[in-house]
């Protein structure tokens, strides 16, 4: 058994050690699945684990570790490189010849680049290692092709409120690394609350119980949710706050004021907020609220985007703020997002209407018999000044940019 220090946090304490006590996975490690038969016989194939925080792929790597007879290896590919893996890999050739397998387990895979996954790559292809990667970032994107194309990927899921609930009651009960010995009191309301804030995350749910139970024997809801606030700053991102910060964001940057968009830029950021949303949400402004009053906005929002899927947090976070202060000072136009807004009325109210006969390819002669084409004035040959219609003839003359003379600036 492992023993715990006092500073080790709750969710490593309790973490369960058997396929039986782990939670909402059942269609990758349930009864008579693959990967429960292979623990189970020690032979394990190399594999991804791929799914959000908080869903139990760390949890599931330390299960095989107590259930193999093999040498388990872990590190992270935060703090560890290529010298490290060379260590482990000379190891590990040692154990193979004394006909002992090393299974290797990299937490956060998605964090080595290139070339350290490729230094992986030839011990995995001859079976130096038993590869177990966990990941939160798909790893099609991720994981080096020919080193995904060796292991098999499995996808766990968030995990549901009903898992969480049990998780929680877990902790409340055990007397061996728990609160179980601390007389640690909490009702079902506060259960259920800590639950649903939690966004299918155990460690959250467990890490703001550690510290609620700092505060109180009798954990309430009050309690709960200022635990939360003090761990987590109280941010549930799939419920009505989310939808708040982000709009007040969007709001602050429309209003042209940086310092607003900074603020709520930094609620959303440090309460653990995907930095990767809040870049998608940035690239909609661009052109919502900006559009072509300075095309430049546009793509400094997709470079803020491709930045911080390159080097994550916390380094993006200045990434994010250079981005949302230049959409607060540029000057501001919707008109592209009212005139796409017109157009796409049109298309409702009149359906699929015909696209105008002179403005068709003939691609046959038939179609050319048609009509296809007929009448057509190639704009170069006009200094593309010409003038003819564009717009099916229910539509004729309308007019969807109101401003003729707005340009793209830059």
């Amino acid at each position: 058994m492992v023993n715990f220090n006092k500073n080790t946090p709750l969710a490593d304490r309790i973490r369960p050690e058997k396929l039986e006590d782990f939670l909402g996975q059942d269609e990758i490690v349930g009864e008579g699945k693959l990967l429960r038969q292979a623990i189970t016989a020690d032979r394990l194939p190399s594999i991804i684990l791929w799914g959000p925080p908080g869903s139990g792929k760390t949890t599931l790597a330390f299960i095989i570790a107590k259930q193999t007879k093999s040498e388990f290896v872990r590190f992270s590919a935060v703090t560890s490189g290529v010298k490290d893996l060379k260590e482990v890999i000379k190891r590990a050739e040692e154990s193979k010849r004394l006909g002992r397998n090393t299974i290797l387990f990299i937490d956060e895979i998605h964090r080595w680049n290139k070339a350290q996954q490729d230094a992986l790559l030839p011990h995995v292809e001859k079976g130096t290692v038993v590869l177990i990667g966990a990941t939160t970032e798909n790893p099609s994107f991720e994981v080096r092709g020919a080193l995904l194309s060796r292991c098999r990927v499995l996808v766990l899921k968030q995990l549901g409120s009903e898992n969480i609930v049990e998780i929680i009651n877990r902790a409340l009960k055990d007397k061996r690394d728990g609160l179980g010995n601390f007389g640690i009191k909490m009702d079902k309301k506060s259960i259920d609350a800590l639950s649903q804030m939690s966004n299918g995350d155990a460690r959250v749910a467990l890490n703001v119980l550690e510290y609620a139970s700092s505060i109180s024997k009798k954990i309430t809801f009050d309690i709960v949710k200022e635990a939360f606030q003090k761990s987590y700053l109280f941010y549930d991102k799939n419920g009505e706050e989310h939808y708040n910060i982000i709009s007040a964001l969007h709001k602050s940057m429309r209003g042209s004021d940086p310092d607003g968009a900074l603020y709520w830029l930094a609620r959303m950021l440090e309460a653990g907020e995907d930095p990767l949303y809040v870049a998608r949400r940035i690239v909609r402004f661009a052109s919502e609220d900006i559009g072509l009053a300075n095309s430049r906005a546009l793509e400094q929002a997709v470079a803020a985007y491709n930045a911080c899927h390159f080097i994550g947090m916390p380094e993006c976070n200045v990434i994010l703020a250079q981005a949302v202060v230049y959409m607060a000072k540029c000057e501001k136009s919707n008109d592209l997002y009212t005139a796409y807004g017109k157009a796409a009325g049109d298309v409702k109210e009149y359906g699929n209407l015909p696209v105008p006969l002179h403005i068709r390819n003939a691609e046959t002669d038939l179609m050319k018999d048609l009509g296809y084409g007929k009448g057509y004035k190639y704009s170069p040959n006009y200094g593309y000044k010409e003038k003819q219609e564009y717009l099916p003839e229910e539509l004729k003359g309308k007019k969807y940019l109101e401003n003729e003379k707005l340009k793209a600036k830059s």
